[in-house]
């Protein structure tokens, strides 16, 4: 069994970390937990971002000399349980940050949130339900 503390990162490969940034942080209110200041050849360019003291948080890379193009499908979700519909000053913020709003591929997340791709195309669902 998986103690329900252990932390979690999700990582993704981005086209453009700053987008990404933009997105994530001005946009969802993240922090950023930690990135790459120089470019090492080689190495991966990252930026982590996360709740600060969080249990979870998500790594996106891009390696300069062999980049992956993102693939995300729209069935790719990361969902947060809001508890409540989401701010529409949230939503414009995600909006003003790169991000783009989208019709969910399953209607039920349009029933019960908002659907945000972000630069990279995947997508970030701000459900009005709660969990558990």
């Amino acid at each position: 069994m998986i103690d329900p503390t252990v932390h979690v990162r999700l990582a993704r490969p981005s086209r453009d970390l700053a987008a990404a940034e933009r997105f994530y942080v001005d946009g969802l209110g993240l922090d950023v937990l930690w990135r790459t200041t120089e470019r090492v050849p080689g190495k991966h360019d990252l930026l982590m971002v996360g709740p600060k003291d969080g249990t979870w948080h998500f790594e996106l890379t891009r390696d300069p000399e062999h980049p992956l193009d993102p693939t995300p499908t729209v069935d790719d979700l990361f969902v947060l349980y809001l508890g409540a519909p989401a701010d529409a000053s949230l939503i414009d913020r995600l909006t003003a940050s790169g991000g783009t709003r989208v019709p969910a591929h399953n209607p039920y997340w349009d029933e019960h949130g908002v659907t945000v791709a972000d630069p990279d195309g995947y997508r970030l669902v701000l459900s009005s339900r709660t969990w558990g």
